[in-house]
């Protein structure tokens, strides 16, 4: 009995102690919550990187959706036009522009601008550059599938080869008014691809400065239907004149692109 009256003591007295430290602790101390925080902070910044690492990584998925959506279409176009692809326009958006008005009688959206046909719209595409001259850049914060003068599209007709000069010849590598079946090396020759690739620069991968630079990510689709995201070759060392951008020149046969048809 003696020993049941001490332990019934003992639990009593353990019961006492832990109301009093109950009303004794208010909350956390200045040290732990400094802890805390500083255990969220290196939570979220481990976090934040694979939010948009995922966020880009979607992105791009869409894009390549977009881009075998919109080969195909050409495709369609090609099979009823004698086997030949569009034929560029007379000015230099026009001859870049003017497959994304032909696939879109093939896509159901003719006549309907980016806003509302939104497979032509690249969801990275929410800057593009404007050169006033090749010192003086400046980044517009708005996207190019929003442009009247690019037909409300992101992307671009391999059709460099569009005449120019007097008299009108083609004088760049680009495959519009010519038969798929001249196409030598149709997995390397690029049929449509994100506009960015022309120059080239990035929506996926910015540059800190406004500008076209070499090696830039963009989305490229190729004449036997597969879509690659892709580095972009540039001849900054040479840029100038007619060799200036990047679809006017092929880049060496590492980078696994073509703008030419052979």
């Amino acid at each position: 009995m003696a020993e049941l009256e001490e332990i019934r003591l003992y639990g009593a007295k353990r019961l006492t102690h832990l109301k009093t430290r109950g009303h004794e602790t208010k909350g956390f101390t200045l040290i732990e919550l400094l802890v805390v925080i500083g255990i969220l902070a290196l939570l979220g910044s481990l976090i934040l990187p694979s939010l948009a690492g995922a966020k880009g990584k979607a992105r791009q998925a869409t894009c390549v959706n977009n881009l075998r959506q919109i080969n195909v279409a050409i495709h369609l176009y090609t099979d009823d036009s004698n086997n030949v692809f569009p034929i560029s326009g007379s000015n230099w958006f026009g001859a870049f522009t003017r497959c994304a008005v032909l696939a879109k009688n093939y896509l159901g959206v003719a006549g309907v601008q980016s806003g509302h046909s939104r497979i032509f719209a690249c969801p990275a595409d929410t800057f593009y550059y404007d050169f006033e001259t090749t010192a003086r850049i400046y980044y517009i914060a708005q996207s190019i599938h929003d442009q009247v003068g690019a037909d409300f599209s992101s992307y671009a007709f391999n059709a460099g080869n569009f005449p120019y000069g007097w008299p009108p010849r083609p004088r760049w590598p680009g495959i519009a008014g010519l038969k798929a079946t001249a196409i030598n090396q149709p997995g390397r020759t690029v049929l449509v691809a994100e506009y960015t690739a022309l120059f080239p620069y990035s929506w996926h991968r910015p540059a800190a400065a406004p500008g076209w630079y070499n090696d830039a990510r963009c989305v490229v689709s190729f004449v036997d239907g597969h879509v690659s995201y892709l580095k972009i070759y540039w001849d900054a060392a040479n840029a100038r004149g007619a060799h200036l951008e990047a679809w006017q020149y092929d880049p060496p046969s590492n980078y696994g692109y073509q703008w030419s048809a052979n």
